[in-house]
């Protein structure tokens, strides 16, 4: 079950790196991306996950770890963004931008998943065909879920096709509420996952980097669900602080156990005002240093999660 209600999951996917480093192909679009320092990054990001995949498991959440393998697959860390599990038995396959990345699709992977976590598959929508075509969607990096109002919140980007998302949300039965957010230099931010988050009780937006069009709306449709909406800034966000991910886990004694994930560069980063409404949310936050996976990758831990939801 997912022990926090429809939101939270008790189960997650993480892929442990083998050959991580900078990619040159998805740096294109990925201005959180930064090379250099090449020597000992791949030995680094393996030791950071391991650690992180630890944490997770000593507060009780189920953790499927799967090995990456050859071919060199540098972001295969970030699973969320080829597939996705739903607690209708639904698996999603999502079209990426990068060609590099297509490789992390690995059915093997699918098959683990349901062994170790006692996930049943009853329906595959595959959507990777949309890539001919050049439209993508890459997963819970171009949506952000609320799962208990069935609203995905998708910024357009190179990566977040309008037409694929609608397809999406029709297929899972969302509303869809898109809209437009960009950096301080004017480009549309790669992913909605760095843009914000939605948990239980509270979600986090960098309202100043979205669209003034949509802005007053994408709030209220937050505010309109019960969240406590906290607004960061673009600096926060620029450390991510707008990718995290609300999991659980159950505890005999105490029940739900809710852990707010975030990374040690957000918690740095965030004022104490907003640490203290969203921790005031939760249980537990968690908050691992995965410094080399950020500024090479280009992602934070929302992005190494791939959420399982069971019935």
């Amino acid at each position: 079950m997912s022990p926090a209600g429809s939101q939270v999951s008790g189960a997650i996917l993480m892929v442990r790196p083998k050959n991580f480093g900078f990619n040159a192909e998805t740096a294109a679009t990925n201005r959180f991306q930064h090379e250099g320092g090449a020597a000992g990054v791949a030995a680094r990001a393996r030791a950071e996950f391991d650690a992180f995949a630890a944490a997770l498991a000593g507060e009780g959440v189920t953790v499927c770890v799967a090995e990456d393998a050859d071919p060199p697959r540098p972001d295969a860390v970030f699973p969320n963004n080829w597939v996705s599990f739903h607690a209708d038995g639904t698996v999603v396959l999502y079209p990426m931008q990068a060609v590099s990345r297509r490789a992390e699709r690995r059915a093997g992977i699918v098959e683990q998943v349901a062994r170790d976590t006692g996930f049943v598959v009853r329906r595959t929508l595959d959507l990777t065909n949309h890539e001919k075509e050049g439209r993508f969607l890459e997963g819970t990096g171009s949506l952000v879920l609320d799962h208990v109002s069935r609203i995905a919140y998708a910024c357009r980007s190179p990566r977040t096709d309008e037409a694929v998302a609608h397809q999406w949300a029709g297929e899972l039965g969302y509303a869809l509420e898109l809209f437009d957010a960009r950096d301080a230099g004017g480009a549309p931010i790669y992913h909605t996952n760095v843009v914000m988050h939605v948990g239980t009780r509270s979600a986090v937006v960098a309202l100043d980097n979205v669209a003034a069009a949509d802005r007053e709306r994408v709030a209220g449709r937050l505010a309109s669900t019960g969240h406590d909406v906290v607004a960061i800034t673009e600096a926060e966000m620029n450390a991510f602080a707008g990718n995290m991910l609300e999991v659980g886990s159950w505890e005999e004694f105490l029940g739900d156990f809710r852990i707010l994930v975030m990374s040690r560069t957000a918690r740095r980063a965030l004022a104490p005002e907003k640490f203290e409404r969203l921790s005031a949310g939760v249980d537990q936050v968690l908050a691992p240093p995965v410094e080399t996976i950020e500024r090479h990758g280009g992602g934070s831990v929302r992005c190494m999660l791939a959420e399982v939801f069971l019935r």
